[in-house]
């Protein structure tokens, strides 16, 4: 949305890019009439997207508009097209020579870049969020001499932001997709588009990873990366892929998603013990295939598994690794933690032997991406290191949805530090801040600053499967909460007779008013009323500003509400089962044990994340006994199980009640059968069983059937899965 005139300082930067003075070699528009024109040195679509893009900011500037045209250029010209000596893939060179001025390209998008840079350093244009920018209206156009040469960082810049359906922002923020750069948008998880196991699988198991005593095709598994037939099968594949694809040269051959299901068979086995990694297998693969297509570019996924670098093969030149850092965790740098310090350790590994590194990062969090996310102090210097170990290509994955966490100012920095790494961090948040939140930049500036300082401080972990529950003994303390939600309630103050600005304030609140949500849930305590008025106001600014989903499995905000009230709120009739103590039989994982003393009857629910509440068990059968304290008279017994596919959490086959008086003689009560769900959604299923009249019990037994290995449609294929439990209701 245009915003005119609200830029900090506008007046001195107005003075500064417009006026006519002794330096000003060439004028574009005068008194409202174009006096220059857009010439085309080379026809083709990248020039006329720039020349377009020239011509529509010089008309919403002064209202003229300058024609484009072909031929020869004259004096007073803007140039664009042909080849810059100076600047590499992406990069271009401004130049003011012989009363003209000329943009030209050191390939590809070259040419764009150097409109919006000609646009953005000396015509005044800022470019934030979706058709979200500002500019100064002038009738006359002036430019001072320039001569400007720029080459990015990387030569290929990818972000997941809501702004790239905007087509001037995806410019703006010299952004890229996959599909315009890997043939047939073959960029990751590629194994089983290549080779699908539902095809292949039941006649060629052998093609597939040996996993726990067997073969296991299936969508997330690996293939058996020794078995030569495997290889004729792929280069067939390729060349057809090639041949349909003449105009690019770069493919992803990348293993399926989900960790630990590489081959270990004999063969595999033996390589990764010489190269130190399962990677061994997949380089010396790829570089067969890198060998056999030497004009293509072979890209393959360093990632989980295969994170470190091999210890003997080197991946050929034209073979690129895409390096994942996913386990990372965000409070720091990379350089500054025990996960971050791991994965730097594999880049520098990687970096000692390849030239060729695609960095993947991950930079919100997926579990909870409308909740508070205080990452900037990590931006700069994480992707400086990526520069520094020969990383050419970089993916910062926000999932930058409208509502993420402040997604428009992260993505704004992000497209502009992957460009060039060395700008100043908070000069580009402040820049942000003043230009698209205008007076009340100050409030939401102090308000980052002061959760950062309360993250830091706290000493707990920020990780992308994050809960906000998890900090809110630290950054989301009743007492920073209570500072953050005045600076908002000032920040709206502040624009409150704009309603542009007033939205942009509101839009970025909800991350705080959903992670204050997230802890009230957690508090027996709460004030229900507050809640409640919290919860409807959020609905509504849900609905308001079109938010469709919470987190990286596309919950909808109006299920979350809906299920909110019924899950979180208190209910009329309380649980029998409240405070009983719990009596192990089978006890859940290590890690569970402390907190399942009371989680499973404490009146408190789990969220959409495993951190906090649940308690899980893996790849093995649950069972333990309620003792209610003395006998209670109930008809209904439900116990609460988490549906998350991403994290290995599945559901059980079943679950089994059985009642006592005396905790020795046992009585059926009933079991509850689970469906296979392969939805990606986060889900709450209860496994309800309720009698046809009531009985009276002080003990109930709960006996939990788990499906033991993961299903060959599941990430974690021939591996344990989970399964996690909360609270068992009696009523």
């Amino acid at each position: 949305m245009k915003r005119i005139g609200r830029m900090w300082g506008l007046a001195a930067l107005s003075a500064f890019l417009w006026m006519a003075d002794a330096s000003a070699q060439l004028t574009l528009v005068k008194d409202g009439k174009a006096v220059s024109r857009i010439v085309l040195s080379e026809k083709n679509d990248i020039n006329h997207q720039a020349a377009d893009l020239l011509q529509d900011f010089v008309q919403r500037i002064s209202g003229a508009s300058l024609p484009i045209v072909e031929g020869k250029a004259k004096a007073g010209d803007v140039v664009i097209g042909g080849k810059s000596a100076e600047a590499g893939e992406d990069g271009f060179t401004i130049c003011t020579e012989q009363n003209q001025l000329r943009i030209t390209s050191g390939g590809d998008k070259g040419s764009i870049y150097g409109v919006v840079t000609l646009l953005e350093k000396y015509m005044g244009v800022s470019y934030y969020a979706y058709k979200a920018y500002t500019l100064t209206p002038s009738k006359t156009i002036t430019l001072p001499e320039i001569h400007l040469s720029e080459t990015p960082a990387f030569r290929y810049r990818q972000s997941f932001s809501y702004g790239c359906d905007d087509p001037i922002y995806k410019m703006w923020f010299r952004l890229e997709e996959p599909d315009e750069v890997f043939i047939d948008n073959m960029w990751v998880h590629t194994f089983d588009r290549l080779m699908p196991s539902d095809v292949y699988g039941k006649e060629h198991p052998e093609y597939y990873s040996y996993i726990n005593g067997e073969h296991r095709p299936g969508n997330h598994s690996q293939w058996c990366l020794t078995n030569p037939d495997v290889y004729n099968f792929v280069v067939q594949k390729l060349d057809s892929i090639f041949k349909a694809n003449p105009d690019k040269k770069l493919i992803s051959v990348s293993q399926n998603d989900g960790n630990n299901t590489f081959c270990t068979c004999e063969n595999c086995r033996k390589v990764y013990e010489e190269e130190g990694s399962p990677a061994g297998a997949y380089i010396r693969f790829m570089n067969k295939l890198a060998e056999r297509f030497p004009d293509k570019e072979i890209s393959t996924l360093a990632y989980l598994f295969t994170m470190h670098p091999p210890k003997k093969v080197k991946p050929l030149p034209n073979v690129n690794i895409m390096l994942c850092d996913i386990d990372c965790k965000r409070e720091v740098p990379l350089t500054d933690n025990a996960s971050g310090r791991e994965f730097v350790e594999a880049l520098e590994g990687w970096s000692a032997i390849s030239d060729n590194i695609f960095v993947w990062d991950y930079g919100i969090n997926f579990d909870n991406m409308v909740s508070c996310f205080p990452n900037f102090h990590v931006l700069q210097k994480n992707i400086q290191l990526f520069k520094k170990n020969h990383a050419t290509m970089h993916f910062a994955q926000v999932n930058g949805t409208k509502g993420t966490d402040f997604s428009e100012m992260r993505a704004y920095m992000i497209g502009k530090l992957m460009w060039d790494p060395y700008q100043n961090a908070d000069s580009l948040m402040r820049s942000f801040m003043n230009g698209y939140y205008g007076a009340a930049a100050p409030y939401l500036y102090q308000y980052q600053k002061i959760m950062q300082g309360g993250l830091l401080a706290s000493g707990i972990d920020l990780w992308i499967y994050d809960s906000p529950v998890s900090h809110k003994n630290g950054m989301l303390n009743d007492r920073l909460c209570k500072t953050y939600d005045e600076l908002f309630d000032q920040a709206e103050a502040a624009v409150a007779s704009d309603t542009t600005l007033l939205n942009r304030v509101q839009l970025s609140r909800l991350s705080l008013i959903y992670s204050e949500l997230e802890i009230a849930r957690t508090k027996t305590n709460q004030d229900v009323a507050k809640v409640r008025q919290q919860l409807d106001y959020f609905r509504q600014q849900c609905r308001k500003f079109g938010i469709k989903s919470l987190n990286e499995r596309n919950n909808a905000p109006v299920d979350y509400c809906d299920l909110y009230e019924k899950r979180f709120l208190p209910q009329a009739e309380k649980s029998k089962a409240l405070g009983s103590k719990v009596i192990w039989l089978q006890k859940p994982g290590e890690r569970y044990q402390q907190m399942a003393e009371t989680a499973l009857t404490d009146g408190l629910f789990g969220g959409t994340t495993f951190v906090e509440s649940w308690v899980g068990w893996e790849g093995v059968d649950g069972s333990f006994i309620l003792d209610l304290g003395e006998e209670k008279e109930f008809s209904t017994v439900e116990a609460d199980f988490l549906h998350q596919l991403g994290q290995w959490i599945l559901l059980p086959e079943k679950v089994t009640y059985s009642i006592s008086a005396d905790n020795q003689t046992y009585q059926p009560f009933g079991s509850f059968s689970f469906a296979e769900d392969r939805d990606p959604q986060v889900k709450f299923v209860g496994g309800k069983v309720t009698s046809d009249k009531p009985v009276k019990a002080c003990y109930i037994k709960v006996e939990v059937d788990a499906i033991g290995m993961c299903p060959t449609w599941h990430y974690g294929v021939g591996h344990p899965a989970w399964f996690f439990m909360d609270e068992v209701t009696v009523l």
